[in-house]
Order: C-alpha cells, then structure tokens, then sequence
C-alpha cells in the first residue's frame, strides 16, 4: 500500500468468513442478565462469555442471535435490538462482529454444535463490578458488551 506521504508498506491480514458473526446480550429481567460457561480453546479454560456464534448465509444478524441465543442459553428473544457493530483487531483482522440486545425472553432450545452442555448463568446487574474482578470473565468482546448495556439501559432510566 501506498500512503499519500509516498510511504510505501505491505501489510498482511486475516480474511474472516463473508457473513460476521454476533454476540447476543440477553436480559432475563430488570435486574439479571444472562452469561454463558463454556471451555475456551486458546486459553485452555472455562470462560464466562456471553451467547455468540457466527451469521449463516441468508440470514440476518438479528435471527442469527435469536438462533444462538437458543442454541446456547435456552430462550429466545422476543425483542432483539442491534447495539454496535465491532471489529476485533482492525490492523490485520476483517472480521465483524454484531452486537445485539435480546429481551423479553423465553424458554426455547435448538440443538447447537457444540461439544458439551453449555452451563447458563444468571448475573445480577448490582454485581458487574464483581464480574469485572473475576479471572474467568476476560473476553474483550463480552467486556465491551458489558459496557454498551449500561449505557443502554442508563438512557431508559
């Protein structure tokens, strides 16, 4: 590439699958939202997280959340509101991920693909400050999410 200074760089980067992925923030109630355990490859872990999974073609971030949201956690949504749509390392990485606000919910399972029962857990809003300090909860993306709930839920108070 070729800057407008005359500089010149090669860069290389990591070409993600066309459709993006999402990450589904569900509120169970006014004062819990939901989380997932599930073992974490690159750490070698169990890490709490919440529902994601990728965009199949032909279909919308917005169904694609509602559809890992039952697959993952066992409810789906019957308000789904995308919040953000984040990239994870834009230096050498295109890949994108939707975040999207599930509420409303109800109990609904879909068979996933993943190798093991997902442990759902139920987190109290009045202890964010608690899932922040603890070692099992480090995903940048589920920390981001995190954040963009408070303030959405801020601007309904």
């Amino acid at each position: 590439m070729e800057f407008s200074n005359g500089e010149q760089r090669i860069y290389e980067r990591l070409k993600a699958g066309s459709n993006g992925a999402v990450m589904v923030i569900p509120v169970l109630d006014d004062e819990n939202f939901l989380l997932i355990k599930e073992y974490a490859a690159g750490v070698e872990a169990y890490e709490l997280a919440f529902p994601k999974g990728l965009i199949e073609p032909n279909e919308v971030a917005e169904d694609a959340a509602n559809r890992e949201l039952q697959e993952e956690a066992g409810y789906a949504a019957k308000k789904l509101s995308q919040l953000k749509q984040i990239s994870l390392a834009p230096g050498y990485l295109s890949h994108k991920m939707h975040l999207v606000l599930a509420q409303e919910l109800y109990p609904s399972k879909l068979e996933g693909d993943e190798p093991e029962p997902i442990e759902v857990v139920p987190w109290k809003f009045s202890e964010i400050d608690e899932l922040l300090k603890r070692k099992d909860f480090t995903e940048a993306r589920s920390i981001a999410a995190l954040y963009l709930l408070q303030m959405y839920l801020a601007k309904l108070d």
